[in-house]
């Protein structure tokens, strides 16, 4: 038998790699391979360690600061992306207007941050909230946006606990989800979570088309808890392998190689989850037309936490960052969303394509300051003139309006590097948030 030992006597170096090493010798002797042919092949199984770049190669910034807490934010933003483009599967990064810090470990990409990898997948990079997106219906009946508000509150569910189950997920969808082993054992995910929206800053907003007046309904929501599962399986697979190939790489920007068999698993489970989110965005639009007896005319979506892959090969992550380009995906018709806040119009815009921002456009108005600083040092206000609803009862203050950055100035940058072209707006009539589900969730209560 060829164990550890022998592979030492043979020279080998020990390491994880050791365990499909001796297995596969173990079992070329089985079948009669003799020892110098097993220690050839042996030699191609060695893992090549990947450098960590001694420094970071150059990436662009498409964000301006107005007050010294601007300021104070682009230079955290930019510490963590110089870090960041030490990675070694990166060959491209930029930062969007609305960038903030999403963690504080060296080298997190940004919210706005998005960066082009080679051959590699980065489950870091999408976040746990994998595809978190925003999808639009506009009716053709121009009704009371009170009563469309109404629906959506009816039909869904915000928060982490006690959802409904509306109704079950498309069987063609599930169907994939079974087919696929990153997946295969989180249907109750898949189910319990499907047609629900999240907390946070995932909202259901009601207004009209500044262009037409029509009546529109935009919910952001991401993949929810099938996601968050999802998420963890990929990072602790991209963990393992970058352990292996470049082991002064930080766990958090570890990778998964795409043309493993995990990497293609993993890209096929992302297209699923995708195909899940979609579905679940326009279950709740479906529920609440038929709700208010109103007939649909339009509607499009689209993913601003994703990995995409374009033409050149490269697989390009944006975190909290719009895909401007044409056939970001098989469904792009040339319009994405951008919301800015509550109180805001979401902008809807047409591809620009810019390369050095890798095609991408924010993907909201952002922050300066995490929710705990904000709170600290802000008493915000509930916007004036607007329908604020919140789930749970009790209002989140850290996403009302004061929380994130001037929408104004975020807009005026979009044009001003010409990220995006808007071509209309949804002018506000009102939105519903999970609100302060910790505290004040109805399931929570006896």
């Amino acid at each position: 038998m060829i164990d550890g030992r022998t592979l030492i006597a043979w020279g080998f170096q020990t390491g994880k790699h050791f365990k499909p090493m001796m297995a596969k010798a173990n079992e070329m002797r089985s079948a009669g391979a003799d020892d110098d042919t097993i220690f050839a092949h042996l030699q191609t199984m060695v893992p090549v360690e990947i450098s960590f770049r001694t420094n970071g190669i150059p990436y662009s910034m498409f964000i301006d600061a107005e007050n010294d807490l601007e300021r104070q934010n682009i230079e955290a933003v930019g510490k963590h992306m110089d870090a960041l483009m030490r990675v070694p599967t990166i060959v491209a990064g930029a930062v969007m207007p609305d960038a903030c810090p999403s963690g504080s470990q060296e080298g997190t990409i940004p919210v706005g941050g998005a960066v082009a990898a080679k051959d590699a997948i980065h489950p870091g990079f999408h976040s746990a909230d994998i595809c978190c997106s925003v999808a639009i219906t506009v009716f053709k009946r121009n009704d009371d946006p009170k009563k469309l508000l109404d629906a959506v509150q009816a039909v869904t569910h915000f928060g982490p606990g006690g959802r409904k189950n509306m109704l079950p997920p498309p069987h063609a969808i599930m169907h994939e989800i079974h087919g696929n082993r990153f997946l295969a054992d989180l249907e109750n995910f898949a189910v319990g979570h499907f047609a629900s929206q999240g907390d946070g800053n995932h909202f259901a907003y009601v207004g009209t088309l500044k262009s037409t007046g029509q009546l529109a309904l935009v919910t952001h929501h991401g993949s929810r808890g099938l996601g968050a599962q999802l998420y963890k399986k990929g990072m602790a697979v991209a963990k393992r392998h970058t352990a292996i190939v470049a082991p002064k790489v930080p766990s958090h920007n570890a990778w998964i190689d795409f043309n493993s068999k995990d990497g293609h698993e993993y890209w096929q489970a992302l297209q699923i989850v995708r195909h899940w989110t979609k579905a679940s965005h326009f279950a709740i639009h479906d529920m609440a037309a038929r709700e208010i007896g109103n007939q649909i005319v339009d509607r499009f979506w689209n993913e601003h936490n994703f990995v995409f892959r374009r033409d050149d090969g490269l697989f390009y992550h944006g975190k909290g960052a719009t895909p401007s380009w044409s056939g970001f995906s098989a469904d792009d018709d040339g319009r994405t969303l951008i919301p800015l806040n509550m109180a805001e119009p979401i902008l809807i815009v047409a591809h620009k394509d810019k390369k050095e921002a890798l095609g991408f456009a924010p993907h909201g108005a952002g922050r300066n300051l995490g929710r705990k600083a904000f709170l600290k040092d802000n008493q915000p206000e509930m916007p004036a003139g607007i329908d604020a609803r919140f789930y749970c009862g009790k209002p989140d203050l850290s996403e009302l309006p004061q929380a994130y950055k001037n929408a104004a100035s975020v807009r005026a940058q979009i044009e001003k590097y010409g990220l995006a072209e808007v071509t209309d707006e949804v002018i506000p009539y009102g939105s519903i948030m999970a609100g302060d589900w910790e505290h004040d969730a109805p399931w929570r209560k006896k």
